[in-house]
């Protein structure tokens, strides 16, 4: 696809200050609300935003978080009858940016994208996280969300700008137009040992340091990492 040919609405541009989450109140900024108007997005996310545990939330290659609003349906009917609150508004995954008409299947992996004035560019997929579980009071929700691939994704900020609701998100350049994220997803969660993928992954260059670790470390030891203490909140194994 060429810059250019693709532009949808910024729905909602949305932020959160860290608070108690579940029933442990374990310290969380998953929960956001839209702006009222403009926001700043800096090298290291948007203003007003906050992340509980830096070493795994935000920095330069997670600093602005999207996801689909195409997917709330399909999650509003996995999850009926008893539908979470927090699907009936945009931020119900601790997102950024909402929009609809690209989803992981649509955008790339070091696209670069237009959002407001500020320039954008994908660095990785979402790895879900046990505090999808406790958003959503649904134990599992992490694991659902990794397994149907529906993840949504991180940008690192090239230019700082502002962005508010109501602007577009354009496409501007596209250097790996074979790496769509659904295809690096599905390297990562389903195909998990696929080498030539793999190998792909561990040499893209505008992919995330810490994914390409990730896939070379898998052919390293010809084996999955251990999902449990992201996924479950479990301590890994010794």
């Amino acid at each position: 696809m060429s810059a250019g040919a693709l532009s949808v609405p910024i729905l909602s541009v949305l932020t959160g200050r860290v608070a108690p989450l579940g029933p442990s109140g374990a310290r969380s900024g998953i929960g956001k609300t839209p702006a009222a108007g403009a926001v700043r997005i800096g090298f290291g996310g948007l203003d007003g935003d906050e992340q509980a545990d830096p070493r795994h939330h935000g920095g330069p290659e997670k600093a602005v978080h999207h996801y689909a609003r195409d997917h709330y349906a399909a999650w509003r009917r996995a999850l009926a009858p008893a539908i979470p609150a927090c699907l009936a508004a945009p931020g119900a995954f601790g997102e950024n940016l909402s929009t609809r008409g690209v989803t992981e299947a649509e955008v790339c992996v070091g696209d670069l994208w237009r959002a407001g004035s500020a320039l954008l560019q994908i660095s990785q997929a979402r790895q879900p996280c046990w505090k999808l579980d406790h958003r959503f009071g649904a134990p599992g929700m992490a694991r659902r969300v990794q397994t149907a691939c529906r993840t949504g994704w991180y940008y690192r900020v090239i230019e700082p700008g502002t962005v508010a609701a109501g602007d577009t998100l354009d496409l501007v350049d596209r250097p790996h137009p074979d790496w769509p994220l659904a295809r690096l997803l599905r390297a990562f969660y389903v195909d998990r040992m696929d080498r030539a993928a793999l190998e792909g992954i561990a040499a893209l260059d505008a992919l995330s340091a810490s994914w390409r670790a990730l896939a070379a470390r898998r052919l390293e030891r010809g084996a999955v990492e251990d999902w449990a203490p992201r996924l479950d909140g479990t301590r890994p194994v010794p």
